[in-house]
């Protein structure tokens, strides 16, 4: 929620007192502003979903927008952070216990089994400033300067193409305005937590517009890792920097360059052992606990998971008449992303005699580079607007994985300690159990339009459509430790049409239905033995939607309902732990399921300020979505029903913020969120239902605190991420040796921030 107006005239009685020979000329914006600054009522939101700016109560698809504002509220520094489920129908968790990596459902859509696969996409799009984030490594970087989230619900194949089945998330960071200001922050948190900031634009030299970015947050882990020395559970210590250059020649044309560089360590979430198994040490037995543990039962070795990325972006617009635009979005990007994972420590080590090695420490490296052009070609008439487009995306990405046992059992199972055979960590004396590389070129050709009739100008009739041309290939050339010479090599080329019906009831209100189409690519598992190619999943969505905007802009009430097909889903079959085997096995393979599946159901948002400096906003999702069933490879023929991922039958989100201002210019502020949802399932080969959650966030913030008569200002705030310190498991597996396992949400973390803006 922003106060521009109410700061603005706050702004001018302090000036004016400050400064008399002023009062004269702040009189005049006075009483312009006076009849506007009695008005309550929402700010617009304006999103870019469909590839140009529009009002979001003028767009007709269901988009829920997370503002700067609305992320400092929630203390969110990452996009995990939206893992407390502020937007309902958006489901972001870590795969498994990695928080490097996320895996993104939307609508019970798009999520993928397992995120450490080159050949393997996900069924969301992440987009940042127009460029498409081709792996699930990264994606748990710190945030930069975000003017604002767009959540695109529902197939968005036609504008933003392949693996936009479930949906698209477009982060929209702050551009260079070429006037000096900025912001320096800094605060500390529980846990050893400390963060700071820098947000500088500078003023604009020439014709060319800089500004400069640097963020960095660290926080010690909230599982106590027993041994000593080594680092703890679930921390993480995150940094980046980004600088962008706007050159402004001449008003028909811009040129926007930014280069980023992040870095982000981090440890793995605790796996614990909630019910014990027969297979377990006495030592497991005993710790064995439904509640979230401070501590580890086993202790063990533990390296931080480092992720470093970076990227250039070029994005060029030329104005080529009044009605007509060129854009060009020009972007290569690099990744690196180690793992170093001892979360399933007590987990998944069985007990299997004296002196025996266990303790499993499941080593990867991901590497991956991309490079992507697009070109948009938008325009309008009077009486239609059109975008057209191609789009061309080439990634090269390789893993592989080691997994040598870092512990041995003392006897009895009483005790443990180092396994000399392992320790110190060598890894170029551990064997390589897996290895892949995969190739992906994909081109895409897509154009929309809307049309309004002059003589009916409520009425606004969209078509588009998109083709798509992908090429993948890839090797797996070591499995279980063994050369191989396993490859495949395939090519998919698929149509994605859109047809959009909006009707204006008023120049507050609309209705429009709409039909679209998206897929995920398809590709190839590496933790198979066989390396087979699997087909391209597939979605087709009917959507029906309202939105309003009444009150006097005090109120707005978006309404969508939605029915989507699901074909050819990729599901994940894997043979179950052996904790006796001495070996890892590469025992997971991807297939198409057999029957189509559905996902129907509604969203509601609603924003109210029933009284000046209050605003209520509710939102709200029920899903509901059909099992599939597929083959098993490992049973003989049998077919199985798979229950779908990340998809809670209801969900929801309530805000409140109050805003009391001073006659200093400065303001108190208060944020309260409460989420809640529904268990959902997060393995297909374990399908075990989480638990459901309710998720209270906090911050009060003493905000604008003059510092000077130029402007400077100070906020301070108070903040509480899971204030209840409630506890819910996202995660849970289950094994007749071993017992049932899990992981907990974050225990409660809270902090004090401190920033300048000048």
């Amino acid at each position: 929620m922003r106060y521009a107006l109410l700061h603005r005239h706050l702004l001018a009685l302090a000036v004016a007192t400050a400064l008399p020979g002023l009062a004269a000329a702040n009189e005049a914006a006075d009483t312009a502003d006076s009849a506007a600054r009695d008005v309550v009522a929402l700010d617009q939101v304006v999103v870019t979903a469909q590839k140009r700016a529009t009002n979001l109560q003028d767009t007709p698809i269901s988009v829920s927008v997370v503002d700067a504002e609305a992320l400092k509220d929630r203390s969110a520094i990452s996009l995990g952070s939206l893992s407390d489920g502020s937007i309902p129908s958006l489901r972001v968790t870590p795969f498994a216990t990695r928080s490097s990596a996320l895996n993104i459902g939307i609508r019970g859509i798009g999520a993928s089994g397992d995120a450490n696969q080159p050949a393997r996409d996900a069924g969301v799009g992440v987009y940042v400033d127009g460029v498409f984030m081709g792996r699930a490594q990264g994606l748990g970087s710190m945030l930069y300067d975000v003017e604002r989230i767009e959540v695109l619900k529902g197939p968005q194949g036609t504008l933003f193409g392949r693996n936009t089945e479930g949906g698209a998330i477009s982060i929209v960071t702050k551009a260079p305005t070429g006037e000096f200001g900025g912001s320096v922050s800094a605060g500390v948190s529980n846990y050893s937590g400390y963060n700071s900031g820098l947000h500088l634009d500078l003023p604009k030299v020439g014709d060319v517009s800089v500004k400069i970015d640097a963020v960095q947050a660290t926080r010690g882990g909230t599982t106590d890792n027993p041994m000593r020395g080594e680092r703890d559970f679930n921390r993480y210590d995150k940094r980046g920097a980004r600088v962008s250059a706007l050159w402004q020649p001449s008003d028909t044309f811009s040129a926007l360059y930014a280069f980023d560089r992040s870095y982000d360590a981090s440890t793995p979430y605790h796996t614990q052992v909630l019910v014990a198994g027969p297979a377990l040490s006495p030592l497991q037995k005993a710790g064995a606990s439904q509640d979230r543990r401070d501590a580890s039962i086993l202790g063990g070795p533990q390296e931080d998971n480092i992720g470093r990325t970076s990227g250039h972006l070029l994005n060029l617009g030329w104005t080529l008449g009044d009605n007509l635009e060129l854009k060009s979005i020009s972007s290569y990007r690099e990744l690196t992303q180690g793992q170093f994972d001892m979360g399933l420590v007590d987990a998944i080590s069985a007990y299997t005699g004296p002196n025996s090695a266990f303790g499993r420490y499941s080593l990867a490296q991901v590497y991956q580079h991309q490079y992507s052009q697009e070109f948009q070609l938008v325009g309008n008439t009077t009486q239609v607007q059109f975008l057209a487009g191609a789009f061309y995306y080439h990634e090269t990405a390789g893993d592989n994985a080691q997994t040598p046992n870092m512990l041995q059992w003392g006897p009895g199972g009483n005790s443990y300690g180092l396994n000399p055979a392992t320790n110190p960590l060598n890894l170029a004396n551990v064997r390589i159990d897996r290895a892949s590389k995969a190739w992906t070129d994909s081109l895409g050709l897509f154009g929309q339009a809307t049309w309004t009739p002059a003589s009916i100008e409520r009425l606004h009739l969209t078509a588009g459509g998109r083709y798509t041309r992908d090429e993948k290939k890839g090797s797996l050339s070591i499995v279980n430790g063994a050369p191989t010479a396993l490859a495949f090599d395939d090519a998919w080329g698929r149509f994605d049409p859109m047809f959009n019906i909006a009707y204006d009831l008023t120049d507050a209100a609309m209705v429009y239905a709409k039909y679209s189409t998206g897929f995920k690519a398809g590709g190839a598992n590496s933790r198979s033995t066989t390396y087979t190619a699997f087909a391209p999943e597939e979605v087709t969505a009917f959507e029906l939607g309202f939105k309003s905007q009444f009150w006097d802009n005090r109120a707005r009430l978006n309404l969508a309902l939605f029915d989507a097909t699901i074909e050819h889903k990729q599901i994940d079959f894997s043979l179950p732990f052996d904790p006796n085997s001495g070996v890892t096995r590469t025992t997971m393979v991807t297939t198409n399921a057999l029957n189509k599946g559905s996902s129907r159901g509604a969203e509601l948002e609603f924003s109210v300020m029933p009284v000046d400096n209050l605003t209520v906003g509710l939102n709200y999702a029920y899903t509901r979505i059909d099992a599939q069933t597929a083959v098993d490879p490992f049973g003989a023929g049998v077919e199985v029903t798979v229950k779908p991922l990340l998809a809670p039958k209801n969900a929801g989100s309530l805000s409140l913020d109050y805003l009391v201002p001073f006659a200093n210019f400065s303001a108190l502020k208060f944020h309260l969120d409460g989420n809640w949802s529904d268990g959902f399932y997060t393995s297909e080969y374990d399908q075990m239902l989480t638990d459901s959650s309710l998720v209270v966030n906090a911050r009060v913030a003493l905000i604008d605190v003059p510092l000077n008569a130029t402007g400077t200002t100070m906020a301070v705030s108070l903040w509480a991420r899971n204030l209840l310190d409630e506890q819910h498991l996202f995660y849970k597996l289950n094994s007749a040796a071993l017992g049932q396992t899990g992981i907990f949400n974050d225990p409660r973390t809270y902090g004090l921030d401190l920033s300048v803006h000048f």
